[in-house]
C-alpha cells in the first residue's frame, strides 16, 4: 500500500509541476495499522483498504476529508436520496468512479504550480509576491499565529521550506479554517479589501464528521443527497469555471454556494505558493503570499448538515462553537440529542441505520473538531470522538448528559471548597489577592482532565451493554459517579496540601473545605448517582 499505484504523467516532468492526483500527498493509516502516503486518486480508489487519514492536526484532517467530499460531489459520486444513502452505507458502495473522474481531468487544472491557474490558488497575487511574500510559516495556521509572535515578524521571514504535499494540505486548512485579521499585503494593486481576511467557513464552529471503520465508509457517511446541482469544483481563482470571483476594490458580496462541490472546495483565501527544489531534488515550497478569499453566504440549515445547534447566553441560536472554558466532551449530549431528534440531515440519516450482526462495540464515531482562537490568534485545536451505535442514541444522550451534570457538579463543589479554604486561611486578604489565593486551592484544573477518560469509558460501557438491555445507562452512571467522586476527593486533598504550614487557621481551613465538599456531594440537591441512586427524568 505504501507504493502509489498511479505513476506521474508526462506533464509532471516539466520544472516544478506537481499534481496531487498522482503525487503521494496525504498520510494515511492502513487497516493493518501501517502508515502510508497516497495521492488523491489512490485515496479514492483504495478508500476501503485504508483506516483513516493521519494529518498533522485535526483541522488538517477535516480539510482533506472536505476536499475528498468535494471531488466526489463534482464527479457525481453521491447518493440521490436518503434511502440511497443508507443503501450505500450497507453495501459499501465503491468510490473508485470518483478516482476515474479525477484521472480524466485536464492536467493543467491540477498543477499546484501552474503559471496562470495554480491549483487552489490565485495567480493574481503574483504582482505583489516579490514585495509581500514571506516564509512558509504564514501558510500554516499553527505557525503563523497572528503575525505578532515576534514583534519584528522575523519568524515569517525565516527560511523553512515545506514539501509540496505539506504545503498543499496547509493550503486546504487555510481555505477551511483561516482566521479573520489583516493580510500581509499592501492592497495597492488589487484593492484595499485584499488585506481583510474573513474567517473561514469552518472557523468559529464545531465541525462534526461521522467516522466509519474505513476511510471509504467515512466518506460515504458524510456524502449526502444534494438539493440541486452538485456543482463545480474550485480548482483555481483564475480558472474559467463559471464562478464570479470577488474583486477587492470594495466590500465583499457573499455568494451562495453553487452546490456541494463548490461548498466543500471553496477558496476561503487567495494564496500563492512559490516552488523550489529541495536538497534531494524533491519539490518544495519556500515562499508564500496570502490575501483575502471568497466569502460565502452560508445558510446553516442547508449548507451545514453536520451542525449541532446551541443557544448562546444572549439567546442566539447558532452551531456549537469551541469554548475556552468548557471542554468539548461536556457537550457530547448535544450531538446525541441531534441524532435522537433531528428530522433531516446527517443525524436523521445516522438514526436510520440498522445495527449489523457483526457490529461489536460502536461501529461509528462522531468526530467533533473546532479551532479555539483568541481573536486573530489561534490557540488550540479542540476535538473529541464520541461513539455511536444504531438505536442507542437515546441511551447515549442520557449517559452523556448525566456524565456532564455529574462532572460539573463535582467541579462546582471543588470551587466552593477552595473559596471557603482561602477565606479561612487568609482572613485578612485583600480583594485584589482573592482570585490568586483561591486558584492555589482550586482542584478543578486537575479534576477536569482526569474526568475525561472515565466519561469516554462510560459511553463505551453503555454501548457494550447494547440496546437489548432495558436500562444500559443507570449502573454505568453510578459507577462513573463513584470514580469521579474518588478522583475529586483526591485532588481536593492534594490542593489543600498547599496549606502546609501548621497553624490554627490552616488546619481550620482544611477541615472546613473538606466538610463543605462532603456536605455538597451528599446533599439532596446533588446528582442522585453521587448517593448511589438512579437518576430519574
Amino acid at each position: 500500500m505504501s507504493d502509489d499505484p498511479f505513476p506521474l504523467p508526462a506533464s509532471a516532468f516539466r520544472p516544478f509541476a506537481w499534481d496531487p492526483r498522482y503525487s503521494p500527498c496525504v498520510p494515511t493509516v492502513t487497516l493493518d495499522g501501517h502508515s502510508a502516503h497516497h495521492s488523491l486518486c489512490a485515496l479514492l480508489r483504495h478508500a476501503d483498504e485504508l483506516f483513516t487519514v493521519e494529518c498533522s492536526s485535526p483541522g488538517e484532517a477535516v480539510s482533506v476529508i472536505e476536499y475528498l467530499l468535494a471531488i466526489c460531489f463534482a464527479a457525481g459520486v453521491c447518493p440521490g436520496s436518503d434511502e440511497e444513502w443508507r443503501d450505500w452505507i450497507e453495501s459499501g458502495r465503491d468510490l473508485s468512479p470518483a478516482a476515474d473522474w479525477l484521472d480524466r481531468r485536464p492536467d493543467d487544472d491540477w498543477d499546484l504550480f501552474h503559471p496562470s491557474a495554480p491549483l487552489g490558488q490565485s495567480s493574481e497575487l503574483a504582482g505583489d509576491f516579490g514585495e509581500s511574500s514571506t516564509g512558509t510559516a504564514q501558510l500554516v495556521i499553527e505557525h503563523a499565529g497572528d503575525y505578532n509572535q515576534h514583534f519584528d515578524h522575523h519568524h515569517l521571514e525565516r527560511a523553512h521550506p515545506l514539501p509540496a504535499a505539506e504545503a498543499f494540505r496547509a493550503m486546504l486548512t487555510q481555505h477551511a479554517y483561516g482566521l479573520y485579521g489583516r493580510a500581509r499585503i499592501s492592497g495597492k494593486r488589487l484593492g484595499a479589501k485584499v488585506t481583510n481576511l474573513a474567517a473561514g467557513r469552518l472557523n468559529g464552529r464545531i465541525r462534526v464528521v461521522a467516522l466509519g471503520r474505513t476511510l471509504g465508509e467515512t466518506l460515504r457517511l458524510n456524502l449526502y443527497p444534494s438539493d440541486g446541482p452538485t456543482g463545480t469544483l474550485n480548482t483555481s481563482w483564475t480558472t474559467p469555471d463559471g464562478f464570479r470571483r470577488r474583486r477587492f476594490e470594495g466590500p465583499s458580496e457573499p455568494r451562495t454556494p453553487e452546490g456541494p462541490a463548490d461548498l466543500h472546495s471553496a477558496l476561503g483565501r487567495s494564496v500563492l505558493l512559490h516552488p523550489a527544489a529541495g536538497p534531494g531534488g524533491q519539490t518544495m515550497v519556500d515562499r508564500v503570499l496570502i490575501g483575502a478569499g471568497e466569502v460565502l453566504a452560508i445558510d446553516q440549515e442547508r449548507h451545514s448538515q453536520d451542525a449541532v445547534f446551541a443557544t448562546t447566553a444572549g439567546g442566539v441560536r447558532k452551531p456549537l462553537w469551541p469554548s475556552p472554558t468548557r471542554a468539548l466532551w461536556q457537550d457530547a449530549h448535544a450531538l446525541y440529542g441531534a441524532v435522537r431528534d433531528d428530522r433531516t440531515g446527517l443525524y436523521a440519516r445516522l438514526r436510520s441505520l440498522r445495527l449489523r450482526s457483526d457490529d461489536a462495540g460502536a461501529p461509528y464515531q462522531l468526530w467533533a473538531v473546532g479551532l479555539l482562537a483568541n481573536k486573530t490568534l489561534p490557540v488550540i485545536w479542540t476535538y473529541g470522538s464520541y461513539p455511536y451505535a444504531p438505536h442507542m442514541e437515546r441511551h447515549l444522550y442520557q449517559a452523556s448528559y448525566r456524565g456532564s451534570v455529574l462532572a460539573e457538579y463535582l467541579a462546582w463543589s471543588l470551587r466552593k471548597a477552595a473559596v471557603i479554604a482561602a477565606e479561612t486561611a487568609f482572613p485578612a486578604m485583600r480583594t485584589a489577592d482573592e482570585a490568586g489565593q483561591v486558584a492555589r486551592l482550586d482542584a478543578r484544573q486537575m479534576f477536569w482532565p482526569a474526568a475525561e477518560e472515565p466519561f469516554y469509558a462510560l459511553l463505551d460501557e453503555v454501548i457494550d451493554r447494547g440496546p437489548e438491555e432495558d436500562d444500559p445507562v443507570s449502573e454505568p452512571c453510578i459507577a462513573y459517579a463513584a470514580l469521579l467522586l474518588k478522583t475529586a476527593r483526591a485532588h481536593l486533598l492534594q490542593r489543600l496540601d498547599a496549606l502546609h504550614l501548621l497553624s490554627a487557621d490552616n488546619n481550620l481551613a482544611r477541615a472546613r473545605a473538606v466538610q463543605l465538599f462532603e456536605n455538597l456531594v451528599t446533599a439532596r440537591k446533588a446528582p442522585a448517582e453521587l448517593r448511589g441512586e438512579t437518576a430519574h427524568g
